[in-house]
């Protein structure tokens, strides 16, 4: 329920400087009467100030009057500065206040007691408009809307004598057919939205594809080099298990032993091969020596029978006695040389019967002992190199895996056709939200035409307006009487009032049961103008009744003054010294004194 609790005004139109104030969070039957004071009082009820009333509240909530007064010329004439119109309301538990006001220009919005806008220079532009929109949606209605539900007055152009495209638009606002375009708008803004949504998914999912297909070659390249690696590692293991094997295979053992009886048979072939050698050389020193000593032998005997055995001419017994004596020394040396090999030569025979048979030459595969202890190191080194290469990481794996679970991103089509479906579901309301034709809209209109025609056939009758009028499908208005077809300027000024507080009032029905309850009611001098007394009491009856069903409070500004015994309330308004005051007890928030 929207619930307008009060309004205080200074400075505005008549008021002055004294800030008057009005409850109306109180149900109740309030006549609003003036006393002009300055024309003598005593029943002179005009120019005090009662529609300053409507025209404040009309101003604090939509910045503008009931009629076309110039915001500057709502400013008090006499002081001419310090305006503020303040209205506090309350919805859904939520407390709100408005603040308006000029020279200085003043729009403030407070929403449970937090200032919702700084605005303080133009409420019709930046922040003041959106904050007045956000008002307007709180409250449910524009302010043509206000003027037919809120705040009746004689001066505000009746709904049937406005242009046919303005009652269309209020009614379409009514019937809740504005709120399908409302919701249109919004729809629209949503449809953009999420194309647009769609468009950054689409563009999301490309850009991932394209950085997938990258990090996919890098993965197919790293891949080959991988094969690559692995092949040539199963290749080396290959090769290690062959040449362990093959060593493995050889015996080893076997060779070094081969190369100790090698080294065996080699040292005493070599003792033979010595000894042979020096038997060979005795052997030809002893048959030199002996031919030595046979051919001295045979000069010794020529010599001795005084030859020479050079040239056999006969030598002197002293040169003959020396020669021989050489020669015979040579026969000595010779055979002690002789005697010399001799053992020699049985000391060597002797190394060779030592060394006895030396048989065959011992095989080896390896020409040294050292290539054949080598063979251990190399099975030593393949076997350690075997290992290394089998432990070896394979460097690309990581890579691999690394880009696979971190750099792909993975791409989720879901979340495009939920987009997708939900445009789809969007188009499809904005069909049948913008189809004059869709049946959202007819249902709406035949649902909410039909309650709007039976309760302004309700309040008519109760009225006493003897005319038909109802809404049609294409939502204009019939005012027919005996099955004639009358317009709306046909009507008196007395049926033409019923008529307009009857709409006022089926418009208001409509409007709360599409919304929300609103507390307040202002009907300015509608009940006086050209309506009888029948008219006035079935008026005030259903006025009553409202008071009394729904709790509202109902302000009925009027000049009659027979009307105090049959209300709730009455609500004096003084015009004295040229301002306007409000016989109600209200908290002071402005400047104290007199205007």
């Amino acid at each position: 329920m929207i619930n307008i609790k009060n309004i205080t005004i200074r400075n505005f139109m008549s008021v002055g400087n004294v800030t008057q104030g009005v409850r109306f969070d109180e149900s109740g039957l309030t006549l609003v009467l003036g006393n002009n004071v300055d024309l003598g009082g005593d029943g002179s009820r005009n120019g005090t100030g009662k529609t300053t009333l409507v025209n404040a509240l009309s101003y604090g909530l939509y910045g503008t009057a009931l009629t076309n007064i110039r915001k500057d010329n709502l400013v008090n004439r006499t002081n001419n500065k310090g305006m503020l119109v303040t209205v506090e309301f309350e919805k859904d538990g939520i407390e709100y206040r408005v603040e308006r006001g000029r020279k200085p220009n003043i729009f403030k919005f407070m929403v449970a007691g937090q200032e919702a806008n700084a605005d303080e220079t133009d409420e019709g532009q930046g922040e003041g408009r959106l904050t007045q929109l956000e008002i307007e949606k709180l409250l449910g209605m524009g302010h043509v809307m206000f003027k037919h539900l809120l705040a009746l007055n004689t001066y505000t152009e009746p709904f049937l004598s406005m242009r046919a495209n303005d009652q269309r638009a209020m009614i379409e606002q009514l019937l809740g057919i504005t709120m399908l375009s409302e919701k249109a708008a919004v729809l629209k803004e949503l449809l953009k939205e999420t194309k647009d949504s769609i468009k950054e998914e689409d563009m999301r999912n490309k850009a991932f594809a394209d950085a997938n297909a990258g990090i996919e070659k890098s993965i197919a390249d790293l891949g080959r080099r991988r094969s690559i690696w692995i092949q040539k590692k199963d290749s080396d293991v290959g090769e290690l298990e062959k040449e362990i094997f093959a060593l493995e295979s050889f015996d080893i053992e076997a060779e070094l032993q081969s190369h100790v009886e090698l080294d065996d048979y080699s040292a005493k072939k070599t003792r033979v091969d010595e000894a042979n050698r020096w038997i060979s050389s005795i052997q030809g020193d002893d048959v030199k020596q002996q031919r030595l000593a046979e051919k001295v032998n045979k000069e010794i005997k020529l010599l001795q029978d005084h030859k020479c055995h050079a040239c056999g001419q006969d030598i002197h017994d002293d040169k003959q006695e020396k020669i021989l004596n050489s020669k015979q020394e040579q026969v000595a040396e010779a055979n002690a040389e002789m005697l010399t090999n001799s053992t020699h030569l049985q000391e060597h025979q002797a190394v060779i019967a030592e060394v006895g048979e030396l048989g065959n030459r011992p095989k080896t595969i390896y020409a040294t002992a050292a290539e054949a202890y080598e063979h251990f190191n190399k099975l030593s080194t393949f076997k350690n190199q075997l290992e290394e290469k089998k432990s070896q990481t394979d460097p690309y794996e990581e890579q691999i895996e690394s880009l696979r679970s971190e750099a792909l991103q993975e791409i989720s089509w879901d979340q495009m056709n939920n987009l997708t479906q939900l445009r789809d579901h969007q188009e499809f309301l904005m069909k049948l939200l913008t189809n004059k034709d869709s049946f959202i809209r007819k249902q709406i209109i035949e649902q909410n035409l039909s309650y709007l025609n039976q309760r302004l056939g309700y309040f008519l009758a109760k009225l006493g307006l003897p005319h038909d009028v109802s809404f049609q499908p294409d939502l204009t208005v019939e005012i027919t009487e005996l099955g004639r077809e009358l317009d709306f300027d046909n009507l008196s000024r007395g049926e033409r009032n019923r008529l307009i507080l009857g709409l006022s009032w089926a418009f208001r029905n409509v409007y709360e049961s599409m919304n929300t309850p609103i507390n307040l009611m202002c009907i300015d001098e509608l009940v006086d103008s050209g309506m009888d007394a029948n008219g006035v009491e079935a008026a005030l009856e259903v006025l009553k009744k409202m008071v009394r069903e729904q709790n509202k409070n109902v302000f009925l500004i009027s000049h009659r003054d027979e009307l105090v015994g049959r209300v709730s309330h009455t609500l004096q308004v003084i015009k004295e010294n040229g301002f306007t005051t409000f016989d109600t007890d209200v908290e002071d928030t402005g400047a104290d004194g007199k205007g």
